[in-house]
């Protein structure tokens, strides 16, 4: 309160605004930081917590989990993403619960124009070690102005199974298993609620990656 009264030149407020502003300014910066640090040591902790080699049983049900979110639900064992670590994870867990050779495994691309159909195909086979012969014919999505630069820089891609219809069969089984604690419950609701499922809905207009 005793500076209240003090004038100050021109130049020098303007050097105390400035200053204040840049204060500011590394507010919001400083949390982003500090946030960052956060979760970098979250994650750190997290890690740690996984104990490799993985059990067998641990190594199979994760296996499980990710075919049940995002493998096909027909009759050749098939699973899509485009994360290599997914990906790969899912290959030799191919190889080791069936006993399966990499090398009859197939797999199919779905790329963008730009990125190069066999430069995508030697990432994906040099990483899974699925031949390159074993590639069909990549489905390449029509040319957008509206893509983001290196959004799935790597594609989509689609390893198969070829003859594993037993294979699929055997996955939900062991999903089913892991689900017998919550199956009364869910079909219960399922039974109350059975007329949402008479909502008409639109056909899927996408084109498929088959």
């Amino acid at each position: 309160m005793w500076l209240k009264g003090v004038k100050l030149k021109p130049e020098h407020r303007a050097r105390l605004y400035t200053k204040q502003i840049q204060i500011l300014s590394r507010g919001p910066q400083s949390q982003k930081e500090r946030r960052a640090r956060e979760i970098k040591e979250i994650v750190k902790e997290a890690s740690n917590e996984i104990k490799l080699p993985l059990s067998s049983e641990a190594h199979r049900l994760i296996g499980v989990g990710l075919y049940w979110a995002e493998g096909s639900k027909g009759k050749m064992f098939q699973i899509t993403n485009s994360d290599p670590y997914l990906i790969l994870f899912m290959v030799r867990w191919i190889e080791k619960i069936f006993s399966i050779s990499v090398e009859t495994l197939r797999a199919r691309l779905n790329i963008y124009p730009q990125q190069g159909d066999l430069k995508i195909k030697k990432f994906w086979s040099n990483l899974t070690g699925i031949p390159l012969k074993n590639f069909k014919k990549s489905y390449i999505k029509p040319l957008s102005t509206g893509y983001k630069k290196n959004n799935l820089y790597y594609g989509t891609i689609r390893i198969e199974v070829p003859k594993s219809a037993n294979f699929v069969c055997k996955t939900f089984g062991w999903v089913q298993g892991l689900l017998a604690d919550i199956k009364p419950q869910v079909d219960f609701v399922q039974k109350k609620w059975r007329h949402l499922s008479k909502v008409p809905r639109p056909v899927n207009l996408n084109p498929p990656i088959a």
